[in-house]
């Protein structure tokens, strides 16, 4: 185990040792981004201990999973708290969910899902110096149905909020997908609730040389989402020339990727490469240099 490799594995543990009471101790912030009628979308926010004003610091939008219908920001508590201790500000985004009260009686695709993703984007792309970070270095993160939202920000146009200032760019500057449904087309998730619309929806038919670099996790037990699923997205994403990199895990299903599950043995695996995606980047130092 290399230096790296080590201060990352120590710190996620001391995350993990502290997880039953995380909710309580981890501070977050918390502001309205987008009110629909007299529903309000909250938006958490996560900085790290020095954070300064003036800083211009890397971020990440994450984005829940649930199948658009279930689930809440809290999500990724551990990696917002790991990511933060990093250097990053991490945004944590609740957006509407198909069935609920606030969107019943409409579209029953994920619209407005997206638009939300969309608008919570550009929120934070408008206040990047009252959050001290770089407006061009803001990634998207997200599990499952999140997965989708976050892949959906680095590349894929279209379905914005018609409130929304699109003269803000609400397009990811990165992506770390966690077993994302993001193949929406034939034979794809989600199918049923898009249909023949699907390339409105779906990611991975609406790739281009503009789309943001990703990093793609995903057990080879998913149900949902088939490892030759992956393979495609990030073949096709090379042929744009645009980096994807792929972690397979061996008997890992859905899901796999969140803290409680086999004693937090993914969430340290996949973190670590996350962490090492990011250095990669240029948005992260290396580990060593936090190692006294």
């Amino acid at each position: 185990m290399n230096v790296t490799t080590q201060f990352i594995t120590i710190l996620l543990s001391l995350i993990l040792v502290g997880n039953r009471g995380l909710a309580q101790s981890l501070d977050k912030e918390t502001y309205t981004y987008k009110k629909v009628g007299d529903h309000e979308l909250k938006i958490h926010v996560i900085k790290p201990a020095d954070w300064k004003q003036s800083d211009s610091r890397p971020a990440v939008l994450f984005f829940h999973g649930g199948g658009w219908t279930g689930g809440t920001p809290g999500q990724f508590d551990q990696h917002s708290q790991y990511l933060a201790s990093r250097g990053m500000v991490c945004f944590q985004v609740q957006y509407r969910l198909l069935g609920k009260a606030a969107t019943e009686n409409v579209d029953p695709t994920p619209t407005q899902c997206i638009r939300d993703a969309k608008s919570a984007m550009r929120w934070a792309r408008k206040r990047a110096s009252e959050f001290g970070i770089d407006a061009n270095r803001i990634a998207s993160g997200g599990g499952s149905a999140g997965g989708h939202l976050a892949a959906f920000l680095g590349t894929t146009d279209g379905t914005d909020d018609p409130n929304d200032d699109i003269a803000i760019s609400a397009r990811s500057n990165a992506m770390l997908l966690f077993n994302p449904v993001y193949d929406n087309g034939p034979g794809g998730w989600g199918t049923k609730r898009v249909g023949d619309r699907f390339l409105e929806f779906s990611p991975a038919h609406n790739i281009s040389a503009d789309d943001a670099p990703s990093i793609v996790f995903l057990g080879t037990n998913d149900k949902l989402i088939p490892v030759a699923t992956a393979q495609t997205f990030q073949n096709q994403m090379a042929k744009k020339n645009v980096r994807s990199e792929l972690r397979l895990y061996a008997g890992a299903g859905h899901g796999f990727f969140n803290a409680k599950t086999d004693g937090g043995r993914w969430y340290r695996l996949t973190v670590t490469e996350m962490d090492n995606f990011l250095v990669s980047l240029g948005w992260l130092a290396k580990a060593e240099s936090n190692i006294e």
